[in-house]
């Protein structure tokens, strides 16, 4: 036999890996030619590769000299393996000419390169992931996986076009490029050169056509369904035959909650929000929400859970904040606690404990653990110099002093970390400092305070770090922030600071001082479980049976990942430390940041007010959550996934499921017959469920939601593909055929409704009732799509879960919340009058009473509507709803809305 290549083909590298695994079967002369050269006789165009067989015949494609090799290997292929050579024919090579040829030839970089080949790079990261296999086809590496390494080895072999996130596709990748006949090929075809080696080959090449003219979209494309193994059907069906019966028992409440020997223990913390600041929808999808969902997620898992939060509320903002509002400081921290709890009740945060900082546990135990770090050498003393406002007669805390970075001239930095370089500071160390409060120059002055040393405790973090993070779920983002300060040397750290309210510091000498919170805030999480249950050490004290995940914004990764395990290391007290930190970037509001003085962006206190429902605030914060790059809340947006995601799909699909049900069976499921068909779709809705698992086990929130949208789209295929509202009016086979889909449709919903259950609580709540699930189905969430309502059980009433938000909505909360109106209200009342505007609206009580009427009219006409009630019936509770708005719009004092005509068809 002879194989023909030519220098720089990319064809050439899976052929050559191929034809090294056959080494030794037949014998193989290998002739390099020209990329014009015309090896096939018969062929009008060059084509290279070719391989001659020794009966004079010719392959020609790359993927048939490869299946000949494979085969002269003795290596069988199943059907799977041939659909894997068919999509790399017909969707990964269009996509990656596309990409080298950007490279290449036009050298394009990053995200011009990475565009064009991301989504065939996610499918086949995907489709390992569900499989839980190493290779494509499954426990052995196949002529698939050759062939698909072969393409994508020149781009790959650039870590920076091998995205971090795609773990599966980064380990297949690695095990194949670390074997033999694979980095022969490798070294044969790229000499070195790395991709550029292609370039006099692609420069020859027409410019390929693959994605030109098309819009560059975030939106989601249509679902590709995974290629199927005949086993992995077979599975589907044992699964979904076996049902309910087929789940554990349901774990018996306890309180309090405390690990348990032998099971999975998983103590989740959200980072401690400052009590004098009410959150933002950042900072709520940072933390709670976030840990919320990874919470619920863990309880269906029947993980052995305890979620905890508090406020933090020591240090000079709580100080000032109570000298802006004549308050003590404890009147603060009281009145904000509240506001916190209502915020967090509100948006359904499942909190086993909401805590707070200001307690004796607190103080006990910052002070053992200081006294075990002061007795082992880890704490220095030193003098330092501070800023001192004059004019407010006292020292400044870090945060109360703004200036220019010395670093990045950012103007607008605070005095212990600058927010755009994210460089910690010295506040001595600001340009142009400011006090925040008087806005005065502060004076430099000396004062004696205590130090954490860390250089001292570097080695002890290293080793620790070193047996932690590989392995475990750190996000990139906390691995980079962690790696970057131990690049730069631990210095020590001040720890306490010249103010009253606060921790006392237990040492001689210093009794006018207390602990700076960012050394013992974090202390916080241990004693609001020690104000949870006497129990705690059980928890904190108790790492060989306790995984920690810890979840913030990526500020307080230092604190987390470096500052709180020193301190714990150092006090030598066998202390829980965090297994999983987990940090997302930040979340901007529309062009520009959130700034409560100035009107900007939603705050949590907001938005219940807005009439949006918690769920939909919560489904749309995670559907953007900023878990690789800060992301932006925009309002059109969250219109368009409302209306497309949750109304037409989500919404739409286990509307009908139920209506299906009720309309054609008498709300009672129907029996199935599942045909070959059906038996696919069972594997496919498996498959996203295991994949949703495999995500929310990793903390890929964001991606896992993704999940259920698609397993819901599967379900509105399969119903629009059978049409049951036809075949329930034709003969006995279509009926039967009818309440086979809509018998499998419905438990469909059934399973996405537990499968929202972290995502959108209340939601699944709905469904569940509306649907009438079993206590099981509600409470743990199988790892296989199982049969759950099976035929003969009876529904609820049915009703829409979901209402379209409309443009003129949408567009009053933009300009309600973008600061405009804010201002223009406080200029308008400073011409008007020096006395305090009155306006004329009803308490919040009565506001409140009416809103509650609307929502109680507004669900019972949707309730009539789908229930196809008397029109004349529908339009009497249509007139109560409208009246009952136009009386709530009068007590919120605004203008009444002219009445829209509908406009005739």
């Amino acid at each position: 036999m002879r194989l023909f290549v030519s220098e720089g083909a990319p064809g050439t590298l899976p052929v050559l890996a191929a034809a090294g695994r056959a080494q030794g079967r037949a014998q193989l002369l290998v002739s390099t030619v020209g990329p014009e050269e015309c090896v096939v006789p018969f062929l009008t165009r060059p084509k290279i590769p070719v391989l001659q067989l020794d009966s004079g015949n010719y392959l020609f494609s790359t993927n048939a000299i490869c299946r000949y090799f494979f085969l002269l290997s003795g290596s069988e292929q199943d059907d799977l393996t041939n659909q894997w050579l068919e999509w790399e024919a017909t969707e990964l090579q269009p996509a990656l000419s596309a990409a080298l040829y950007y490279l290449v030839v036009q050298g394009k970089k990053g995200e011009d390169v990475l565009g064009p080949i991301r989504r065939a790079l996610t499918h086949i990261d995907h489709s390992l992931s569900r499989r839980s296999c190493p290779f494509l086809a499954g426990e052995t590496e196949s002529v698939a996986d050759i062939v698909l390494w072969g393409a994508l080895y020149p781009l790959l072999q650039d870590p920076a076009y091998l995205p971090e996130e795609l773990g599966a596709l980064h380990s297949w990748f690695q095990t194949l490029s670390s074997q033999e006949p694979c980095q022969r090929a490798a070294e044969t075809v790229l000499k070195k050169q790395g991709i550029l080696a292609l370039r006099p080959y692609l420069q020859k090449q027409l410019q390929p056509s693959f994605l030109e003219g098309r819009a560059v979209s975030n939106e989601p494309e249509e679902e590709e369904l995974a290629t199927l193994s005949e086993e992995e059907i077979a599975m589907a069906v044992t699964a979904w035959e076996k049902g309910l019966g087929s789940l554990p028992p349901l774990r018996p409440k306890q309180k309090p909650v405390l690990p348990v020997a032998g099971e999975r223990n998983v103590l989740i913390t959200s980072a401690l929000p400052y009590v004098n600041n009410v959150p933002h929808l950042g900072n709520i999808i940072g933390c709670v929400l976030s840990a919320d969902v990874f919470a619920r997620y863990s309880r269906l898992r029947q993980w052995n859970t305890l979620y905890l939060c508090g406020t933090d509320e020591y240090g000079t903002a709580t100080e000032t904040k109570a000298m802006e509002e004549g308050l003590t400081p404890q009147e603060i921290c009281d009145k904000y606690h509240v506001i916190h709890a209502d915020i967090y009740r509100w948006f359904n945060i499942s909190f086993d404990i909401f805590g707070r900082t200001t307690t004796s546990q607190q103080t006990e135990i910052t002070q053992d653990i200081f006294q075990r770090l002061w007795n082992r050498g880890f704490v220095l003393q030193d003098t330092v110099e501070q800023l001192r406002c004059e004019r407010c007669a006292r020292f400044l805390a870090d945060r109360f002093v703004e200036g220019v970075c010395p670093f990045c001239g950012y103007e607008e930095a605070r005095g212990d970390q600058c927010d755009k370089c994210g460089k910690l500071i010295n506040a001595v160390e600001l340009k142009k400092p400011q006090c925040k409060v008087c806005r005065s120059c502060p004076v430099v002055r000396s004062s004696r305070h205590l130090f954490l040393d860390l250089p001292k405790l570097e080695d002890r973090l290293e080793e620790w770090l070193g047996k932690t993070v590989p392995g475990s779920d750190w996000t990139p983002n906390a691995r980079f922030i962690i790696r970057s300060w131990l690049r730069d040397g631990l210095k020590p750290r001040c720890i306490t600071r010249d103010l009253k309210w606060g921790t006392p510091v237990p040492l001689e000498g210093f009794e006018d001082k207390v602990f700076y919170v960012w050394f013992d805030a974090t202390f916080g999480y241990i004693s609001i479980t020690a104000n949870y249950t006497d129990q705690w050490e059980k928890w904190w004290k108790n790492p060989e049976q306790v995984n920690l995940y810890q979840f913030m914004a990526k500020d307080n990764v230092p604190f987390h990942g470096l500052v709180f395990p020193c301190s714990a290391l150092g006090a030598e007290d066998n202390y829980t430390l965090v297994s999983h930190l987990i940090a997302t970037e930040y979340l901007n509001y529309e062009d520009g940041k959130f700034s409560k003085s100035r009107g900007v962006g939603v705050f949590g206190d907001m938005a219940k007010d807005t009439g949006i429902p918690a769920d939909i605030w919560r489904f749309y914060l995670l559907y953007i959550r900023p878990e690789g790059q800060d992301s932006a809340f925009s309002w059109t947006d969250m219109l368009l996934k409302n209306n497309s995601e949750l109304l037409n799909n989500l919404g739409n699909f286990i509307n009908r499921a139920g209506m299906f049900v009720s309309k054609f069976f008498g709300g009672y499921v129907p029996k199935m017959v599942l045909t070959s068909d059906d038996q696919r779709l069972l594997a496919h809705v498996s498959l996203e469920l295991q994949h949703y698992h495999q995500l929310l086990e990793k903390v890929r929130i964001r991606d896992a939601l993704r999940s259920i949208l698609t397993i819901s789209r599967y379900g509105n295929q399969y119903i629009q593909v059978n049409e049951p509202w036809k075949r329930i009016k034709g003969s006995e086979a279509d009926r039967q055929r009818a309440g086979t889909v809509t018998g499998l449709a419905v438990n469909i919903a059934a399973l996405l409704s537990t499968m929202l259950q972290p995502y959108m609580p209340m939601v699944s709540s709905m469904i569940s009732a509306q649907l009438q699930l079993p206590p099981a189905a509600c409470s743990i969430l199988p790892t296989d799509f199982l049969c759950t309502l099976p035929a003969g059980h009876q529904i609820g009433t049915v009703s829409p879960l979901f209402q379209k938000l409309e443009n003129d909505q949408i567009e009053n909360l933009r300009q309600r919340f973008g600061g405009g109106q804010l201002e223009e209200s406080l200029v308008l009342k400073a011409k008007v009058s020096p006395k305090p505007a009155v306006i004329e609206t009803a308490g919040p009580q009565q506001i409140q009473m009416l809103m509650d009427e609307v929502t109680k009219q507004g669900n019972i006409v949707r309730e009539l509507k789908a229930q196809k009630a008397d029109k004349n019936q529908v339009a009497a509770e249509v007139a109560k709803l409208l009246d009952l708005k136009k009386q709530l719009a009068l007590a919120e004092g605004k203008p009444l809305e002219t009445p829209k005509g509908k406009k005739k068809k």
